[in-house]
C-alpha cells in the first residue's frame, strides 16, 4: 500500500509532511492529534480544539496526552536547535 502523505523518513517513527497531505490525510480517517506546543502558538491550538471551532464535527477527536496515543503530532511554533531533540525524543 502506497502512502502519498509521507514526505520523507527523518528516522524510526518520524516522518514528515505536508499540511495540505495531512489534511487530506484526515479528510481520509478519524484522526488523535497530539498538539507539542512552543511559544504562543500553543494558545491557538487550544482555541482551535475549543467550541468555536469545533474539531470534532472534523472526525479529530480530543487531543491526546502522549504520542503512544496519538496519529498526528502537530509541532506548534518554531523548533529551535536547542528544542530539536525533545520534539524527536
Amino acid at each position: 500500500m502506497t502512502k502519498p502523505w509521507i514526505e520523507g523518513l527523518l528516522e524510526e517513527g518520524v516522518i514528515t509532511t505536508t499540511l495540505e497531505q495531512a489534511i487530506n490525510w484526515a479528510r481520509q480517517s478519524s484522526i488523535w492529534p497530539m498538539t507539542f506546543g512552543l511559544a504562543c502558538c500553543a494558545i491557538e491550538m487550544m482555541a482551535a480544539g475549543a467550541s468555536r471551532y469545533d474539531l470534532e464535527r472534523f472526525g479529530a477527536g480530543a487531543f491526546r496526552a502522549t504520542p503512544r496515543q496519538a496519529d498526528l503530532m502537530i509541532v506548534a511554533g518554531t523548533v529551535t536547535y536547542k528544542m530539536a531533540s525533545r520534539v524527536r525524543r
